[in-house]
């Protein structure tokens, strides 16, 4: 009948938009795999009997990663929205940006069911891209206003200071999924050294299947080690035993989430999130605090965290292995991030800005970041304080470790007229423990 709303015909049509390929995604840089290296052209004199003698290792070095989360609670950010807070670029500048955010639109029937409303993230990426590369814009408005001679003698600052100046952020690889979203950022010229960008989308909400809930995860290859960055969003509820579905959502995301084998020589990606090297998990996990309600608002207000922790319905699933065995998480010395009054820094419920709710919402650390696996070590574990939602964006810096790859190409021959060996050598390495720039050296020597 003529308005009658076909729910087996709208799902279908979700789920198959939904699995549209892993390279369905938006990036600035063009094309969705990424050749790590294209080798110089030597200009060497032709030889007989030409060989190539290959001697690879690799070096491990470190690089500074953010990673965030904030449930945005399907408010569209304004032009002005300052997250200077949230990015914090002022004091520390790090070589990659993860930002994951869930509810970027309201979770109601028509945008689950609906088409991704894409202008949405655009806005988001659009505000990402302008902080991250305000102090680039800033330093180039400067230049602008210069005079001649303010500009020659700009010019005869040392290359050291010159080396300093931060090169531009780009978005490697952005996704959404219905209120999910999740947009990575790298340093430009860091970019030839990332590889095999891929997406995977899993939608454990309405019927099991619909992306109101669920995660969007990412891959992808830096110099020889695999990320992979998981932005969920779990099943929300306080009462008891809504931690258990909580469990399960997580056990379907690690089960249900795939990517594409990759064919190629030295491309052997892992399919699954925790076959990938190192693994971070963020967004909005909803897990609660087992208290009753008068005792979680009486402890949050003495700010005995240690207390509430002990019953933190997370902290306990980390520390029994069952959805979440080997996961780690920093220590938490910040106030709980959900749920508060819009606008405002009361808590829902308290004070005389609240109304008597229509359903128990008690402060809890909805918002977290967990990560497994060995060489990830966390440098920061905090909240901002941007009022846009009923949520605090929480966020978290790492070192972690990076294997790279140093490889040396030879070729030589015999020469009978001289009776010696001519060599030619290019060795391939980045120099630098935090750049990442590549740096080639070339030998010729004659060797009796």
């Amino acid at each position: 009948m003529r308005g009658e709303v076909m729910w087996p015909r709208l799902v279908a049509s979700k789920l198959l938009r939904k699995t549209l390929g892993s390279n369905n995604f938006v990036a600035d840089f063009p094309g969705n795999t990424y050749s790590f290296l294209d080798l110089p052209t030597l200009d060497l004199e032709p030889v007989p009997s030409p060989k190539i003698l290959l001697t690879d290792y690799h070096d491990t070095q470190k690089f500074k990663v953010f990673v965030s989360t904030w449930n945005v609670g399907g408010v569209a950010p304004t032009d002005d929205l300052n997250i200077d807070d949230l990015l914090d670029t002022s004091n520390t500048t790090c070589d990659i940006y993860v930002l994951g955010f869930q509810e970027v639109v309201p979770l109601r029937a028509s945008n689950v069911l609906g088409s991704d409303k894409k202008k949405i993230s655009m806005k988001w990426n659009s505000l990402i891209r302008k902080t991250l590369n305000k102090k680039s814009h800033d330093r180039n408005n400067n230049n602008n206003n210069l005079s001649e001679k303010q500009r020659v003698t700009k010019g005869k600052k040392s290359n050291t200071e010159s080396s300093m100046i931060q090169p531009e952020f780009r978005c490697l690889i952005s996704k959404q999924m219905v209120g999910i979203m999740i947009s990575v950022w790298v340093r430009s010229d860091l970019h030839p050294f990332f590889r095999n960008p891929n997406v995977s989308c899993v939608g454990c909400g309405i019927m099991g299947c619909l992306g109101n809930k669920g995660s969007v995860s990412v891959r992808f290859q830096f110099h020889e080690t695999s990320f992979c960055f998981v932005c969920v969003h779990l099943a929300s509820g306080g009462r008891e035993g809504d931690e258990r579905v909580r469990n399960s959502n997580a056990t379907e995301i690690f089960s249900r989430t795939s990517f594409p084998t990759v064919m190629g020589p030295s491309l052997d990606l892992p399919k699954t999130i925790l076959d990938h090297d190192r693994v971070v998990l963020l967004g909005d996990l909803n897990y609660r605090i087992s208290l009753p309600e008068s005792e979680t608002r009486l402890l949050v207000n003495r700010k005995d965290w240690n207390t509430l922790l002990e019953n933190d319905q997370l902290r306990m699933e980390l520390m029994d292995g069952q959805a979440f065995e080997a996961w780690h998480e920093g220590t938490i010395s910040f106030a709980p991030t959900y749920k508060y009054q819009l606008n405002c820094d009361e808590y829902y419920g308290c004070g005389h800005l609240g109304t008597k709710p229509k359903k128990k919402r008690a402060p809890a650390w909805c918002d977290r970041i967990i990560w497994t696996g060995e060489g990830s070590k966390q440098l920061l574990y905090t909240r901002s304080e941007t009022r846009l939602s009923d949520h605090r964006p929480v966020k978290a810096l790492f070192s972690i470790e990076v294997k790279v790859s140093r490889t040396t190409y030879r070729s030589f021959c015999l020469s009978e007229r001289f009776g010696c060996q001519p060599r030619a050598s290019l060795d391939f390495h980045s120099d630098d423990e935090y750049s990442g720039l590549l740096s080639y050296h070339m030998k010729s020597k004659m060797t009796p």
